[in-house]
């Protein structure tokens, strides 16, 4: 395993490794789900849970768990969280929660979710495996909020249903539509790619002239 501090624990999940936008994982309810900002948070707040459930549970029980039937497990454990965030967001918020619709339940085999049970709560201990979960689980929410808000705000006009725009904007009806989650993310991406490849430009230009001036003092 890595050797990895608390504070990286925490933080690599939110952006250098963030879940959708570096690692590509959980990509069906981003694509899915994201037509509205409200959406994007209910998934987003219902994945943390059972992100965050099952990590403390599984990195608590790990020496219990034979090593022969842990993912049945880690499966079995994760659909219990997604029970209760499934009841508790009918309960609370109905018509969200029939919007989002059988991608609740689908939680259960989001690929990002037992990837870190298997990767990491099976391996540490419960207060790592914690930050990890919230790291993670806040990347996930961040990434969900991104396209949600570009989606609503264009294929809508609106924010969290309020108007932006006004009466006469023209919404583009494509964003709230399934391509437009596939537009979304890549004008996200392309975005990120260029923003990243502009610092490591300015990163190299700053270096540079060190180089060159070490090189003519060493001569």
């Amino acid at each position: 395993m890595r050797t990895t501090t608390p504070k990286q624990d925490f933080v690599r999940g939110i952006w250098n490794e963030n879940p959708v936008l570096i690692q590509m994982l959980g990509l069906c309810p981003a694509l899915a789900v994201t037509n509205t900002v409200a959406n994007s948070l209910a998934m987003g707040l219902a994945t943390f849970f059972v992100l965050t459930g099952s990590s403390l549970l599984i990195s608590t029980f790990k020496k219990f768990i034979p090593h022969e039937v842990r993912i049945s497990t880690y499966i079995l454990v994760i659909a219990t969280f997604v029970t209760i965030a499934d009841m508790s967001l009918e309960a609370i918020v109905p018509t969200t929660h029939k919007a989002l619709g059988a991608f609740i339940a689908l939680i259960v085999v989001n690929c990002m979710i037992l990837g870190r049970q298997e990767a990491f709560s099976s391996k540490r201990p419960v207060g790592r495996s914690l930050l990890d979960a919230f790291g993670t689980g806040i990347g996930f929410i961040i990434a969900m909020l991104m396209m949600g808000s570009v989606r609503e705000i264009l294929g809508n006009g609106s924010f969290l249903g309020f108007s932006i725009f006004g009466p006469n904007y023209e919404p583009w009806l494509v964003f709230v539509l399934p391509p437009g989650g596939f537009l979304t993310i890549g004008f996200i991406l392309l975005a990120m790619n260029w923003i990243e490849r502009k610092r490591k430009l300015r990163s190299e230009v700053r270096e540079w002239p060190e180089g060159v001036a070490a090189t003519e003092k060493a001569a």
